[in-house]
């Protein structure tokens, strides 16, 4: 493969990257949009963001192993394709059924395409130093996504209509998948594990049934149908415990879990999502339906929060490959709990300005935070598990945001109720709060100070 064939490579692999995080923002400042068209409702609101979250979240690891299995070019493709269709029926979605249909399926492409992309720069890029430079040019790509989101959000739906925030992935799709399909070449693994099948489904059922009970509850309190919905998720759960701890290739290895470290580092990623999105839910909302700004306007509201995930990220990388992750991990989580705990005092009516400390310090917390605690998960695992805890952090991550999504938007209501609203976005402003200063008391006692994994 010539030096500009790998070139192209890295830029499709990337383009595939970007598409799966952009969707995961690009929809927030769409949702009064799509809630004066479709009319979901809050809980149906909540269903549009994590039918992708959801599938993407249960179905990552599996989608890793798959690539591992099949190969990380046919499974590149195949995610291509099925996240374009699901962008495509996501932008002529009649209903909010159809649209939360449409994007579960955008979250399987999503979940197909995320780990095969790093595989096929990997095996594109063999030398230790080309590798390097290809991946960090990956993760940059996927850092701009993320305030992207809603700034191209924003304009599309501004200028356009919600439905052009899913119809614009379809020509980028065909175009990455037909140049992927030329220069991509295909390589897989022959000694991985087999796909663990009863662990992916019980795992994604618990997910799915626990989305389920926390969302219908904003309707109709303890009703048998969340009743019914806690039980089957609590009994998936035991079940996911049960055939992991049988299974001779679990695709998750509760092993690992034994390790206080990487627990307490993977169980702190989850917060930092189940917090992060489930704020940023209630945020567009309060934006535009609370407070009148267009979506444009929204989206570069929010571009405070996000920036400092590209831009201060990459030092605070180097400054964890110095003093090791937990320092970092501390003062990110405590540094973002102060900036979303000045959600308590806003009002309907308060001025950007007040708003804007709020964004920055909960964006340097974040910042300072994603890349210690990825550091905090590698370096509690032996090396040869390293892929693997990358690939639960990332899991953690989205399941967390996942729950957050559907908790945050019962205890807010709806944006139709102003003052209830707001005092709902300031409650869960404290609460979450709270939740990252006692987070942070566990990561003082148990993730690691060193970078490097311990031999075993």
């Amino acid at each position: 493969m010539t030096s500009r064939d790998r070139g192209i490579v890295l830029g499709v692999m990337c383009v595939g990257y970007f598409l799966v995080l952009l969707d995961v923002t690009i929809v927030n400042v769409a949702l009064p949009s799509i809630d004066r068209d479709l009319d979901p409702g809050v809980s149906g609101l909540q269903w549009v963001v994590d039918g992708y979250a959801l599938p993407l979240a249960a179905l990552l690891l599996a989608g890793g192993t798959t690539g591992d299995r099949r190969g990380h070019k046919q499974v590149a493709l195949l995610g291509l394709a099925v996240f374009g269709v699901g962008s495509l029926a996501c932008g002529l979605a009649p209903g909010t059924v159809a649209l939360v249909a449409s994007r579960a399926v955008q979250g399987v492409g999503a979940a197909m395409l995320l780990p095969t992309t790093l595989a096929v720069i990997g095996r594109a890029f063999p030398g230790r130093a080309e590798q390097a430079r290809a991946i960090g040019i990956w993760a940059a790509v996927g850092s701009a996504a993320l305030p992207a989101g809603p700034l191209v959000g924003g304009a599309l739906v501004e200028w356009l209509d919600w439905r052009a925030v899913f119809l614009v992935n379809v020509p980028i799709v065909i175009v990455a998948g037909v140049v992927a399909h030329r220069t991509v070449v295909e390589s897989r693994d022959r000694s991985t594990r087999p796909l663990d099948v009863p662990g992916v489904l019980s795992g994604a059922g618990f997910l799915a049934a626990s989305t389920a009970a926390v969302i219908g509850s904003e309707r109709g309190g303890l009703s048998p149908l969340v009743t019914a919905m806690a039980a089957l998720s609590l009994g998936l759960l035991v079940c996911f415990v049960l055939v992991e701890g049988r299974a001779a290739d679990p695709v998750l290895p509760l092993g690992l879990l034994r390790r206080p470290a990487f627990t307490v580092a993977n169980a702190t990623a989850g917060v930092m999502n189940f917090g992060t999105l489930g704020l940023l839910f209630l945020l567009t909302q309060y934006l535009q339906s609370v407070q009148g700004r267009p979506p444009l306007q929204s989206g570069v509201a929010l571009l405070p929060l996000f920036l400092p995930l590209t831009l201060v990220a990459p030092y605070a990388g180097r400054v964890v490959a110095r003093v090791g992750p937990r320092g970092p991990v501390v003062a990110g989580l405590i540094t973002a709990a102060v900036g979303v705990s000045l959600f308590g005092g806003l009002g309907s009516d308060s001025s950007y300005a007040r708003l804007l400390p709020v964004l920055v310090l909960w964006g340097v917390g974040l910042a300072v935070l994603t890349p210690a605690i990825v550091a905090a998960a590698l370096a509690a695992v032996p090396g040869d598990a390293v892929g693997l805890a990358s690939g639960v952090n990332n899991t953690a991550r989205q399941a967390g945001g996942v729950l957050g999504i559907a908790l945050y938007g019962v205890v807010a209501g709806s944006p139709d109720q102003v003052h209830e609203f707001v005092r709902g976005l300031g409650r869960t402003g404290l609460g979450t709060a709270v939740l990252f200063l006692l987070v942070a008391g566990l990561c003082l006692s148990f993730v690691p100070r060193q970078v490097s994994p311990p031999d075993s």
